[in-house]
Protein backbone atom coordinates (compact mmCIF):
# COMPACT_ATOMS: atom_id res chain seq x y z
CA UNK A 1 0.00 0.00 0.00
CA UNK A 2 1.26 3.46 -0.94
CA UNK A 3 -0.07 6.74 0.54
CA UNK A 4 1.44 10.05 -0.63
CA UNK A 5 0.29 13.63 0.13
CA UNK A 6 -0.56 15.58 -3.04
CA UNK A 7 -2.08 18.80 -1.74
CA UNK A 8 -0.09 21.26 -3.88
CA UNK A 9 0.47 21.43 -7.63
CA UNK A 10 3.84 22.54 -9.00
CA UNK A 11 4.29 26.13 -10.12
CA UNK A 12 6.78 26.06 -13.00
CA UNK A 13 7.13 29.85 -12.83
CA UNK A 14 9.11 29.21 -9.62
CA UNK A 15 10.82 25.85 -10.26
CA UNK A 16 12.02 23.79 -7.26
CA UNK A 17 15.69 24.03 -8.22
CA UNK A 18 17.09 22.09 -5.24
CA UNK A 19 14.62 19.23 -5.74
CA UNK A 20 15.44 19.09 -9.45
CA UNK A 21 19.16 19.30 -8.63
CA UNK A 22 18.92 16.37 -6.19
CA UNK A 23 17.12 14.28 -8.79
CA UNK A 24 19.71 15.13 -11.42
CA UNK A 25 22.56 14.36 -9.00
CA UNK A 26 21.12 10.92 -8.19
CA UNK A 27 20.77 10.08 -11.89
CA UNK A 28 24.31 11.26 -12.67
CA UNK A 29 25.79 9.31 -9.75
CA UNK A 30 23.92 6.17 -10.78
CA UNK A 31 24.93 6.35 -14.43
CA UNK A 32 28.51 7.62 -14.23
CA UNK A 33 29.70 6.35 -10.83
CA UNK A 34 27.63 3.27 -10.06
CA UNK A 35 27.73 2.23 -13.70
CA UNK A 36 31.15 0.76 -12.98
CA UNK A 37 29.78 -1.68 -10.36
CA UNK A 38 28.89 -4.45 -12.81
CA UNK A 39 32.38 -4.34 -14.30
CA UNK A 40 33.94 -4.58 -10.83
CA UNK A 41 31.72 -7.49 -9.81
CA UNK A 42 32.40 -9.28 -13.09
CA UNK A 43 36.14 -8.83 -12.65
CA UNK A 44 35.93 -10.11 -9.07
CA UNK A 45 34.06 -13.28 -10.09
CA UNK A 46 36.47 -13.94 -12.94
CA UNK A 47 39.55 -13.65 -10.71
CA UNK A 48 37.88 -15.62 -7.91
CA UNK A 49 37.07 -18.60 -10.12
CA UNK A 50 40.42 -18.48 -11.90
CA UNK A 51 42.26 -19.31 -8.64
CA UNK A 52 39.60 -21.83 -7.45
CA UNK A 53 38.70 -19.91 -4.29
CA UNK A 54 35.14 -21.25 -4.46
CA UNK A 55 36.40 -24.75 -3.66
CA UNK A 56 38.35 -23.43 -0.68
CA UNK A 57 35.62 -21.21 0.76
CA UNK A 58 32.40 -23.16 0.11
CA UNK A 59 32.66 -25.60 3.07
CA UNK A 60 33.64 -22.75 5.40
CA UNK A 61 30.76 -20.62 4.13
CA UNK A 62 28.29 -23.46 4.78
CA UNK A 63 29.52 -23.73 8.37
CA UNK A 64 29.36 -19.93 8.73
CA UNK A 65 25.71 -19.79 7.63
CA UNK A 66 24.75 -22.68 9.90
CA UNK A 67 26.44 -20.93 12.82
CA UNK A 68 24.70 -17.61 12.15
CA UNK A 69 21.31 -19.31 11.97
CA UNK A 70 21.82 -21.52 15.02
CA UNK A 71 23.74 -19.21 17.37
CA UNK A 72 22.83 -15.68 16.20
CA UNK A 73 19.20 -16.33 15.31
CA UNK A 74 19.65 -15.13 11.70
CA UNK A 75 16.72 -17.17 10.35
CA UNK A 76 16.60 -15.06 7.21
CA UNK A 77 19.85 -16.76 6.12
CA UNK A 78 18.12 -20.15 5.79
CA UNK A 79 17.17 -19.45 2.19
CA UNK A 80 20.77 -18.49 1.37
CA UNK A 81 22.02 -21.72 2.99
CA UNK A 82 19.66 -23.81 0.87
CA UNK A 83 20.76 -21.90 -2.24
CA UNK A 84 24.41 -22.57 -1.37
CA UNK A 85 23.86 -26.30 -0.90
CA UNK A 86 22.00 -26.53 -4.20
CA UNK A 87 24.84 -24.70 -5.97
CA UNK A 88 27.39 -27.05 -4.39
CA UNK A 89 25.38 -30.09 -5.50
CA UNK A 90 25.04 -28.75 -9.05
CA UNK A 91 28.65 -27.51 -9.13
CA UNK A 92 27.31 -24.07 -10.09
CA UNK A 93 30.57 -22.23 -9.57
CA UNK A 94 29.23 -18.89 -10.81
CA UNK A 95 26.45 -18.89 -8.21
CA UNK A 96 28.87 -20.01 -5.50
CA UNK A 97 31.24 -17.16 -6.34
CA UNK A 98 28.42 -14.60 -6.30
CA UNK A 99 27.09 -15.78 -2.93
CA UNK A 100 30.45 -15.72 -1.17
CA UNK A 101 31.95 -12.64 -2.77
CA UNK A 102 28.91 -10.53 -2.00
CA UNK A 103 28.64 -11.56 1.66
CA UNK A 104 30.82 -8.95 3.39
CA UNK A 105 30.06 -10.44 6.79
CA UNK A 106 31.54 -13.78 5.72
CA UNK A 107 34.75 -12.14 4.49
CA UNK A 108 35.29 -10.34 7.79
CA UNK A 109 34.36 -13.47 9.75
CA UNK A 110 37.11 -15.39 7.94
CA UNK A 111 39.58 -12.57 8.53
CA UNK A 112 38.83 -12.59 12.26
CA UNK A 113 38.88 -16.39 12.58
CA UNK A 114 41.36 -17.46 9.93
CA UNK A 115 43.46 -19.33 12.46
CA UNK A 116 40.51 -21.56 13.33
CA UNK A 117 38.91 -22.32 9.95
CA UNK A 118 42.00 -23.41 7.99
CA UNK A 119 45.41 -25.01 8.33
CA UNK A 120 48.48 -22.77 7.77
CA UNK A 121 48.88 -23.72 4.08
CA UNK A 122 45.24 -22.85 3.29
CA UNK A 123 45.51 -19.59 5.23
CA UNK A 124 48.43 -18.48 3.08
CA UNK A 125 46.56 -19.31 -0.12
CA UNK A 126 43.46 -17.41 1.02
CA UNK A 127 45.41 -14.35 2.14
CA UNK A 128 47.48 -14.27 -1.04
CA UNK A 129 44.52 -14.65 -3.42
CA UNK A 130 41.32 -13.55 -1.71
CA UNK A 131 42.38 -10.30 -0.04
CA UNK A 132 43.70 -8.71 -3.29
CA UNK A 133 40.37 -9.49 -4.99
CA UNK A 134 38.52 -7.85 -2.09
CA UNK A 135 40.67 -4.74 -2.23
CA UNK A 136 40.82 -4.37 -6.03
CA UNK A 137 37.17 -5.11 -6.77
CA UNK A 138 34.68 -5.69 -3.95
CA UNK A 139 35.70 -2.77 -1.72
CA UNK A 140 35.39 -0.42 -4.71
CA UNK A 141 31.75 -1.33 -5.44
CA UNK A 142 29.62 1.72 -4.60
CA UNK A 143 27.59 0.14 -1.79
CA UNK A 144 30.82 -0.83 -0.02
CA UNK A 145 32.78 2.33 -0.73
CA UNK A 146 30.08 4.96 -0.06
CA UNK A 147 27.11 3.08 1.39
CA UNK A 148 26.19 3.06 5.08
CA UNK A 149 27.89 0.02 6.67
CA UNK A 150 27.05 -0.28 10.41
CA UNK A 151 30.37 -2.00 11.21
CA UNK A 152 32.33 0.80 9.54
CA UNK A 153 30.21 3.94 9.96
CA UNK A 154 31.33 7.44 8.90
CA UNK A 155 29.65 10.84 8.47
CA UNK A 156 30.71 11.07 4.81
CA UNK A 157 28.98 7.76 4.07
CA UNK A 158 25.81 8.98 5.85
CA UNK A 159 25.67 11.80 3.30
CA UNK A 160 26.89 9.92 0.22
CA UNK A 161 24.56 6.91 0.53
CA UNK A 162 21.57 9.20 -0.07
CA UNK A 163 22.69 9.60 -3.71
CA UNK A 164 23.28 5.87 -4.42
CA UNK A 165 20.68 3.34 -5.57
CA UNK A 166 20.47 -0.42 -6.02
CA UNK A 167 18.99 -0.38 -9.53
CA UNK A 168 16.91 1.49 -12.07
CA UNK A 169 13.62 0.56 -10.39
CA UNK A 170 14.90 1.72 -7.00
CA UNK A 171 16.17 4.98 -8.49
CA UNK A 172 13.10 5.87 -10.57
CA UNK A 173 10.67 5.02 -7.76
CA UNK A 174 12.55 7.19 -5.28
CA UNK A 175 12.97 10.10 -7.68
CA UNK A 176 9.26 10.11 -8.54
CA UNK A 177 8.29 10.43 -4.88
CA UNK A 178 11.07 12.99 -4.30
CA UNK A 179 9.62 15.12 -7.09
CA UNK A 180 6.04 14.83 -5.78
CA UNK A 181 7.04 15.87 -2.25
CA UNK A 182 10.15 17.97 -2.77
CA UNK A 183 8.66 20.91 -4.65
CA UNK A 184 6.09 21.54 -1.90
CA UNK A 185 8.51 21.29 1.03
CA UNK A 186 11.13 23.34 -0.83
CA UNK A 187 8.57 26.08 -1.47
CA UNK A 188 7.60 26.04 2.21
CA UNK A 189 11.11 26.18 3.69
CA UNK A 190 13.20 27.88 1.02
CA UNK A 191 15.99 26.27 -0.99
CA UNK A 192 18.86 26.39 1.51
CA UNK A 193 16.95 25.17 4.57
CA UNK A 194 15.21 22.53 2.47
CA UNK A 195 18.54 21.04 1.37
CA UNK A 196 19.96 20.99 4.91
CA UNK A 197 16.77 19.43 6.29
CA UNK A 198 16.71 16.82 3.52
CA UNK A 199 20.31 15.74 4.16
CA UNK A 200 19.79 15.78 7.94
CA UNK A 201 16.81 13.43 7.62
CA UNK A 202 18.97 11.11 5.52
CA UNK A 203 21.67 11.09 8.22
CA UNK A 204 19.17 10.30 10.99
CA UNK A 205 17.60 7.64 8.80
CA UNK A 206 20.97 5.96 8.23
CA UNK A 207 21.87 6.14 11.93
CA UNK A 208 18.60 4.56 13.08
CA UNK A 209 18.91 1.75 10.53
CA UNK A 210 22.51 1.17 11.62
CA UNK A 211 21.47 0.97 15.28
CA UNK A 212 19.16 -1.94 14.43
CA UNK A 213 21.94 -3.64 12.42
CA UNK A 214 24.90 -2.69 14.61
CA UNK A 215 28.17 -4.45 13.85
CA UNK A 216 26.97 -5.94 10.55
CA UNK A 217 28.70 -5.49 7.21
CA UNK A 218 25.68 -5.24 4.96
CA UNK A 219 25.36 -1.87 3.21
CA UNK A 220 22.48 0.61 2.86
CA UNK A 221 21.95 2.85 -0.17
CA UNK A 222 19.09 4.99 -1.42
CA UNK A 223 17.29 8.29 -0.92
CA UNK A 224 14.17 6.70 0.61
CA UNK A 225 15.13 7.68 4.18
CA UNK A 226 15.61 11.30 3.15
CA UNK A 227 12.34 11.19 1.18
CA UNK A 228 10.56 9.75 4.23
CA UNK A 229 11.89 12.83 6.01
CA UNK A 230 10.16 14.99 3.40
CA UNK A 231 6.91 13.12 4.08
CA UNK A 232 7.30 13.86 7.78
CA UNK A 233 8.02 17.53 7.08
CA UNK A 234 5.12 17.75 4.63
CA UNK A 235 2.45 16.59 7.09
CA UNK A 236 3.98 18.57 9.98
CA UNK A 237 3.85 21.75 7.90
CA UNK A 238 0.13 21.34 7.25
CA UNK A 239 -0.57 20.08 10.78
CA UNK A 240 -4.29 19.52 11.42
CA UNK A 241 -5.30 21.02 8.07
CA UNK A 242 -7.21 18.52 5.92
CA UNK A 243 -5.25 17.82 2.74
CA UNK A 244 -5.47 15.43 -0.19
CA UNK A 245 -3.65 12.07 -0.19
CA UNK A 246 -3.17 9.67 -3.07
CA UNK A 247 -3.28 5.97 -2.25
CA UNK A 248 -2.52 2.90 -4.30
CA UNK A 249 -3.67 -0.56 -3.20
CA UNK A 250 -2.97 -3.43 -5.56
CA UNK A 251 -4.53 -2.27 -8.81
CA UNK A 252 -6.86 0.25 -7.20
CA UNK A 253 -6.05 3.90 -6.55
CA UNK A 254 -7.96 6.97 -5.45
CA UNK A 255 -7.72 10.16 -3.35
CA UNK A 256 -8.96 10.96 0.14
CA UNK A 257 -8.80 13.93 2.51
CA UNK A 258 -7.62 13.76 6.11
CA UNK A 259 -5.85 15.91 8.73
CA UNK A 260 -2.25 15.92 7.52
CA UNK A 261 -0.53 15.04 10.80
CA UNK A 262 -2.91 12.11 11.38
CA UNK A 263 -1.06 10.10 8.73
CA UNK A 264 2.30 10.36 10.53
CA UNK A 265 1.67 7.68 13.21
CA UNK A 266 0.10 5.44 10.57
CA UNK A 267 3.19 5.66 8.36
CA UNK A 268 5.60 5.13 11.26
CA UNK A 269 3.53 2.23 12.60
CA UNK A 270 3.49 0.55 9.20
CA UNK A 271 7.28 0.79 8.85
CA UNK A 272 7.89 -0.59 12.36
CA UNK A 273 5.38 -3.41 11.79
CA UNK A 274 6.98 -4.36 8.46
CA UNK A 275 10.44 -4.33 10.06
CA UNK A 276 9.41 -7.03 12.52
CA UNK A 277 6.92 -9.05 10.50
CA UNK A 278 7.43 -8.53 6.74
CA UNK A 279 10.37 -10.94 6.52
CA UNK A 280 13.52 -10.61 4.43
CA UNK A 281 12.31 -8.15 1.79
CA UNK A 282 15.56 -6.18 1.51
CA UNK A 283 13.69 -2.96 2.36
CA UNK A 284 15.15 -0.75 5.11
CA UNK A 285 11.93 -0.15 7.02
CA UNK A 286 13.62 1.38 10.06
CA UNK A 287 15.44 3.83 7.79
CA UNK A 288 12.03 5.00 6.58
CA UNK A 289 10.74 5.28 10.15
CA UNK A 290 13.82 7.28 11.14
CA UNK A 291 13.32 9.68 8.26
CA UNK A 292 9.65 10.21 9.11
CA UNK A 293 10.44 10.98 12.76
CA UNK A 294 13.36 13.26 11.83
CA UNK A 295 11.36 15.26 9.27
CA UNK A 296 8.31 15.78 11.45
CA UNK A 297 10.49 16.49 14.48
CA UNK A 298 12.43 19.20 12.68
CA UNK A 299 9.28 21.12 11.75
CA UNK A 300 7.55 20.62 15.10
CA UNK A 301 10.62 21.61 17.13
CA UNK A 302 12.09 24.33 14.90
CA UNK A 303 9.03 25.42 12.92
CA UNK A 304 8.73 28.66 14.90
CA UNK A 305 12.41 29.55 14.68
CA UNK A 306 15.09 28.40 12.23
CA UNK A 307 12.80 26.21 10.12
CA UNK A 308 9.83 28.57 10.02
CA UNK A 309 7.58 28.08 7.01
CA UNK A 310 7.51 31.05 4.62
CA UNK A 311 4.30 33.10 4.82
CA UNK A 312 3.92 33.05 1.03
CA UNK A 313 3.56 29.26 1.16
CA UNK A 314 0.07 29.50 2.65
CA UNK A 315 -1.23 31.88 -0.02
CA UNK A 316 -4.13 30.42 -2.03
CA UNK A 317 -3.40 28.25 -5.03
CA UNK A 318 -3.41 29.90 -8.46
CA UNK A 319 -6.97 28.81 -9.37
CA UNK A 320 -8.30 30.12 -6.07
CA UNK A 321 -6.34 33.36 -6.52
CA UNK A 322 -7.82 33.79 -10.00
CA UNK A 323 -11.34 33.39 -8.62
CA UNK A 324 -10.64 35.96 -5.91
CA UNK A 325 -9.07 38.34 -8.39
CA UNK A 326 -11.97 38.13 -10.83
CA UNK A 327 -14.46 38.81 -8.05
CA UNK A 328 -12.56 41.86 -6.69
CA UNK A 329 -11.84 43.14 -10.21
CA UNK A 330 -15.53 42.98 -11.16
CA UNK A 331 -16.43 44.92 -8.02
CA UNK A 332 -13.90 47.65 -8.84
CA UNK A 333 -15.19 47.90 -12.43
CA UNK A 334 -18.74 48.20 -11.16
CA UNK A 335 -17.62 51.26 -9.14
CA UNK A 336 -16.30 52.79 -12.36
CA UNK A 337 -19.60 52.17 -14.14
CA UNK A 338 -21.37 53.88 -11.23
CA UNK A 339 -18.97 56.85 -11.59
CA UNK A 340 -17.76 56.25 -8.02
CA UNK A 341 -14.17 56.93 -9.04
CA UNK A 342 -12.72 57.34 -5.53
CA UNK A 343 -13.93 53.91 -4.37
CA UNK A 344 -12.80 52.41 -7.67
CA UNK A 345 -9.35 53.91 -7.15
CA UNK A 346 -9.08 52.48 -3.64
CA UNK A 347 -10.11 49.02 -4.79
CA UNK A 348 -7.74 49.03 -7.77
CA UNK A 349 -4.89 50.16 -5.51
CA UNK A 350 -5.56 47.27 -3.10
CA UNK A 351 -5.60 44.84 -6.03
CA UNK A 352 -2.40 46.30 -7.50
CA UNK A 353 -0.58 45.81 -4.20
CA UNK A 354 -1.77 42.19 -4.04
CA UNK A 355 -1.29 41.34 -7.73
CA UNK A 356 1.68 43.45 -8.93
CA UNK A 357 2.14 41.22 -11.97
CA UNK A 358 -1.25 42.26 -13.45
CA UNK A 359 -0.46 45.50 -15.29
CA UNK A 360 -4.11 45.97 -16.27
CA UNK A 361 -4.65 47.25 -12.73
CA UNK A 362 -2.00 49.93 -13.17
CA UNK A 363 -3.63 50.91 -16.45
CA UNK A 364 -6.92 51.49 -14.61
CA UNK A 365 -5.18 53.52 -11.91
CA UNK A 366 -3.50 55.61 -14.62
CA UNK A 367 -6.82 56.26 -16.38
CA UNK A 368 -8.47 57.28 -13.10
CA UNK A 369 -5.59 59.62 -12.22
CA UNK A 370 -5.77 61.14 -15.71
CA UNK A 371 -9.22 62.50 -14.85
CA UNK A 372 -7.33 65.14 -12.82
CA UNK A 373 -4.22 65.83 -14.94
CA UNK A 374 -3.20 68.77 -12.75
CA UNK A 375 -2.64 66.52 -9.70
CA UNK A 376 0.59 64.95 -8.59
CA UNK A 377 -1.20 61.57 -8.57
CA UNK A 378 -1.38 61.67 -12.37
CA UNK A 379 2.34 62.40 -12.57
CA UNK A 380 3.16 59.49 -10.23
CA UNK A 381 0.95 57.01 -12.10
CA UNK A 382 2.32 58.10 -15.48
CA UNK A 383 5.91 57.58 -14.29
CA UNK A 384 5.01 54.21 -12.74
CA UNK A 385 3.29 53.04 -15.90
CA UNK A 386 6.20 54.15 -18.09
CA UNK A 387 8.69 52.28 -15.88
CA UNK A 388 6.49 49.16 -15.88
CA UNK A 389 6.01 49.13 -19.64
CA UNK A 390 9.75 49.63 -20.11
CA UNK A 391 10.56 46.72 -17.76
CA UNK A 392 8.06 44.52 -19.59
CA UNK A 393 9.48 45.44 -23.00
CA UNK A 394 6.37 47.29 -24.20
CA UNK A 395 7.93 50.33 -25.93
CA UNK A 396 4.78 51.18 -27.91
CA UNK A 397 2.77 51.68 -24.75
CA UNK A 398 5.65 53.60 -23.15
CA UNK A 399 5.71 56.10 -26.01
CA UNK A 400 1.91 56.45 -25.96
CA UNK A 401 1.89 57.29 -22.24
CA UNK A 402 4.75 59.79 -22.67
CA UNK A 403 3.08 61.56 -25.58
CA UNK A 404 -0.24 61.74 -23.75
CA UNK A 405 1.43 63.12 -20.65
CA UNK A 406 3.07 65.92 -22.66
CA UNK A 407 -0.31 67.43 -23.47
CA UNK A 408 -2.04 66.78 -20.14
CA UNK A 409 0.42 66.54 -17.26
CA UNK A 410 3.65 68.15 -18.42
CA UNK A 411 2.45 71.76 -17.89
CA UNK A 412 1.60 70.97 -14.26
CA UNK A 413 4.28 68.49 -13.17
CA UNK A 414 7.14 68.28 -15.70
CA UNK A 415 8.94 64.97 -16.09
CA UNK A 416 12.59 64.75 -15.04
CA UNK A 417 15.51 64.43 -17.43
CA UNK A 418 15.87 60.77 -16.42
CA UNK A 419 12.22 60.11 -17.32
CA UNK A 420 12.70 61.69 -20.74
CA UNK A 421 15.98 59.82 -21.20
CA UNK A 422 14.31 56.42 -20.77
CA UNK A 423 11.72 57.35 -23.39
CA UNK A 424 14.48 58.67 -25.65
CA UNK A 425 16.33 55.34 -25.70
CA UNK A 426 13.08 53.43 -26.24
CA UNK A 427 12.37 55.67 -29.26
CA UNK A 428 15.82 55.01 -30.73
CA UNK A 429 15.46 51.24 -30.29
CA UNK A 430 12.14 51.36 -32.13
CA UNK A 431 13.53 53.59 -34.84
CA UNK A 432 11.04 56.34 -33.96
CA UNK A 433 13.41 59.23 -34.72
CA UNK A 434 10.67 61.87 -34.86
CA UNK A 435 9.57 60.93 -31.36
CA UNK A 436 13.22 60.82 -30.24
CA UNK A 437 13.65 64.40 -31.49
CA UNK A 438 10.58 65.52 -29.55
CA UNK A 439 11.90 63.85 -26.41
CA UNK A 440 15.27 65.48 -27.00
CA UNK A 441 13.66 68.92 -27.05
CA UNK A 442 11.97 68.18 -23.74
CA UNK A 443 15.29 67.06 -22.30
CA UNK A 444 16.93 70.32 -23.33
CA UNK A 445 14.36 72.11 -21.24
CA UNK A 446 15.37 70.23 -18.08
CA UNK A 447 18.86 71.75 -18.03
CA UNK A 448 20.63 68.40 -17.59
CA UNK A 449 23.61 69.16 -19.86
CA UNK A 450 25.21 65.70 -19.58
CA UNK A 451 22.10 63.78 -20.73
CA UNK A 452 21.38 66.35 -23.44
CA UNK A 453 24.94 66.08 -24.80
CA UNK A 454 24.75 62.28 -24.93
CA UNK A 455 21.32 62.34 -26.60
CA UNK A 456 22.53 64.86 -29.16
CA UNK A 457 25.52 62.67 -30.05
CA UNK A 458 23.29 59.60 -30.47
CA UNK A 459 20.87 61.48 -32.73
CA UNK A 460 23.75 62.65 -34.93
CA UNK A 461 24.97 59.05 -35.27
CA UNK A 462 21.50 57.71 -36.07
CA UNK A 463 20.90 60.31 -38.80
CA UNK A 464 24.36 59.57 -40.21
CA UNK A 465 23.46 55.87 -40.47
CA UNK A 466 20.36 56.80 -42.44
CA UNK A 467 22.37 59.21 -44.65
CA UNK A 468 20.19 62.12 -43.53
CA UNK A 469 23.07 64.58 -43.72
CA UNK A 470 21.27 67.87 -42.89
CA UNK A 471 19.77 66.39 -39.73
CA UNK A 472 23.10 64.88 -38.71
CA UNK A 473 24.86 68.21 -39.29
CA UNK A 474 22.24 70.01 -37.21
CA UNK A 475 22.89 67.80 -34.16
CA UNK A 476 26.67 67.97 -34.58
CA UNK A 477 26.36 71.76 -34.43
CA UNK A 478 24.31 71.44 -31.26
CA UNK A 479 27.07 69.31 -29.76
CA UNK A 480 29.32 72.32 -29.80
CA UNK A 481 26.83 74.32 -27.78
CA UNK A 482 24.40 71.87 -26.09
CA UNK A 483 22.82 74.56 -23.94
CA UNK A 484 21.99 76.80 -26.85
CA UNK A 485 18.54 77.36 -28.36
Amino acid sequence: MLIIPVERSIDWRRPPWITLGLILACFLVFVFYQGNDDELLGGAVEQYLKVDLDKLEAPVYENYLEREIRLEGQDDLAERLNLLRQAMADDDRLLLASLMLWDAGFFHYVQDNIGVVWAPEQREIWQAKRIPIQQAYIDRVSINSLGVVPADLSLSDLIAYQFLHAGWGHLIGNMLVLFLLGFTVEKALGAGKFLLAYLFCGVVSGLLWSSFNWGTWGGLVGASGSIAGLMGMYVAIFGMQRIRFFYFLGVYFDYFKAPAIALLPIWIGKEVFDHWFAGATGIAYMAHAGGLVAGAGLVLLLGKSWLQVKESFFEPEEDEQDDRFRSAYALAMSRVSQLDFEQARLQFEALWQRYPERTVLLEHLYQLAKLRPDTEAYSLRARELMQTTLARHQPERLLEVWQEYQTKGQPHHPLSAEDHNRVFFASLRKGELKTAEKVFERMRGTGDEMLVLEACRLLAEEFDKRQMTPKARHYRQLLEAPSGP
